[in-house]
């Protein structure tokens, strides 16, 4: 189903402007002294990402099963996804810390989401932070000096609260590598849970190979509960210090849904 096209808007006008670029350094953040140094997580630290993956997304709306996937990334700047079908390209995405633009190669349109408008069709706060740390394996959140690491069965926990959110970190004891995560909003107790798996050493990190993501939620437009699952396989991933380019843009014929 489509909807009407919608005036032009200052988000349409983004493809042909290139993404606000940011400097290439990046500067590992330093460990509070404060901290125990055996209360540290293992963060991955790059300039630039790049993998080579399979993907399956199935929602209420969607029901998408392996499906080739090149992503890059621009360390806490941008996000760009290319998705192939029988060596086709059906879709590509622009992910910036303000929205998420999608295009559909294969109907001719194109869609721009803003977080909070994504944030109340599944009821459950999503940022770019939280998009990008569920992909590379790094703490949703910050790490703040008093907050501590416990000892949960097999694992280590570290909680977190912002807000209305509950973060449960669950880290591996020997490797300090976050290897779950439970995401909690308070009110609505709409959960998102994450589990990682295949930790492979990349440019002296551990990677995790493979992540499986689930989000159940109240829908706030009919009161039912549903539930969206995404898993990312990576056959190929690379750290870089060279920038591997994002095009973008959205032809001028295509409609916005």
């Amino acid at each position: 189903m489509r909807n009407a096209p919608p005036s032009p808007s200052v988000a349409d006008t983004m493809a042909v402007a290139p993404p606000v670029s940011k400097p290439d350094t990046v500067a590992a953040a330093p460990v509070p002294p404060s901290v125990d140094p055996r209360q540290n997580v293992d963060q991955i630290d790059f300039r630039y990402l790049t993998a080579k993956s399979k993907v399956s997304f199935k929602s209420k709306e969607q029901d998408i099963n392996n499906a080739n996937v090149n992503l890059r990334i621009r360390n806490d700047s941008l996000m760009w996804l290319s998705m192939t079908v029988a060596g086709i390209e059906g879709a590509r995405a622009l992910i910036t810390p303000d929205s998420i633009v999608i295009v559909d190669r294969i109907h001719r349109e194109y869609s721009v989401f803003d977080y909070p408008t994504l944030s109340r069709r599944f009821n459950f706060n999503l940022t770019y932070d939280l998009l990008q740390s569920l992909i590379v394996g790094n703490l949703p959140l910050p790490r703040e000096p008093a907050q501590k690491i416990k000892n949960e069965k097999d694992l280590l926990l570290l909680r977190q609260d912002e807000g209305k959110v509950r973060v449960e970190n669950y880290i591996g004891e020997a490797n300090r590598k976050l290897k779950k995560l439970l995401v909690v909003e308070q009110p609505t107790k709409n959960t998102l849970t994450l589990d990682y798996e295949d930790f492979t050493v990349l440019n002296n990190f551990l990677f995790p190979y493979t992540s499986l993501v689930k989000v159940d939620y109240k829908s706030g437009a009919d009161g039912q509960f549903y539930q969206t699952v995404l898993e990312i396989r990576h056959n190929k991933v690379e750290l870089t210090d060279k920038n591997p380019g994002f095009p973008f843009s959205i032809p001028a014929k295509y409609e916005r849904r």
